[in-house]
């Protein structure tokens, strides 16, 4: 009894967290009139791509797309590479501050995003005086942003993965003639492996998903503008297109599942040994 309990509990929960995914999908397929309907229900006889089609040909639309997947790679692989070495530092080595340092890193993730907003965007307009790649209007600005708010999170969760391996593995290979370099690429970066892609699906999906940087970055360079951005398109003053809105949010979905689908056999084992790191 105790397990069918459980299990059933576990079952609702998961039906209140898919439901608002089931309701964009079926939004997506049905026609005008019965998504503004004032008694919706949860099917639709009359299914349609109509609102595929208006997603779909909004202009440079392609351009959106790929301006968000250039985003979310580069900021997956940036935050893969750093917080392996960061992780890889706290972890090996004893330095002055070293507690100080892993204490600012919790501490980072407390501080909500709305509250850094302003002074972020103060800060990318004087970089961008120096370096304007990494300037207002650029993609280089989200780049920046997106790791910065990505990488403690990684650090954290990858030090329990490197904490995880024993030292002696280092010592043989090192006796083995093995230098740190090599022992460091093809040892201990491999064992690592499950953390590392649960920190990039979680990078990923932040990047991906992003609107508020967005906005508050990319201010008048259209061609940069990510896929977000894109959808305000079809937010009007007298009525919201919901059903293009919905397609589109539902065209935004299937690039993360592919990459979940990609790194999912990893994922569940690097999860669980963030949990017990």
């Amino acid at each position: 009894m105790r397990r069918w309990l459980t299990e059933g509990f576990v079952l609702i929960i998961a039906a209140v967290v898919a439901f608002p995914l089931f309701w964009m999908v079926l939004s997506a397929f049905k026609p005008e009139d019965e998504i503004i309907s004032a008694d919706p229900v949860p099917w639709t006889t009359r299914p349609t791509l109509d609102s595929f089609t208006r997603a779909l040909t909004v202009a440079n639309f392609g351009r959106y797309f790929m301006n968000s997947i250039i985003v979310a790679l580069i900021v997956v692989f940036l935050s893969i590479l750093i917080s392996f070495l960061a992780a890889t530092a706290l972890t090996r080595f004893r330095f002055r501050s070293r507690t100080t340092l892993l204490i600012m890193l919790l501490v980072v993730q407390m501080v909500p995003v709305e509250a850094l907003t302003v002074p972020l965007f103060f800060m990318m307009r004087s970089v961008g005086d120096t370096v304007p790649v990494f300037g207002l209007n650029h993609l280089g600005s989200l780049v920046l942003v997106h790791l910065a708010f990505s990488l403690p999170f990684a650090i954290w969760m990858l030090r329990g993965f490197v904490a995880a391996v024993p030292v002696e593995l280092e010592e043989a290979a090192t006796l083995d003639g093995a230098s740190r370099f090599r022992f460091l690429w093809q040892v201990l970066f491999p064992l690592v492996a499950p953390g590392l892609v649960a920190t990039s699906v979680l990078s990923f999906i932040h990047a991906w998903n992003d609107f508020l940087f967005a906005k508050t970055f990319i201010i008048s360079a259209v061609e940069n503008q990510t896929l977000p951005l894109a959808l305000q398109v079809f937010v009007k003053p007298d009525q919201n297109d919901w059903g293009a809105i919905m397609a589109g949010s539902t065209l935004m979905t299937i690039p993360v599942l592919i990459f979940f689908m990609l790194v999912q056999r990893r994922l569940v084992s690097g999860l669980a040994g963030a949990v017990k790191g």
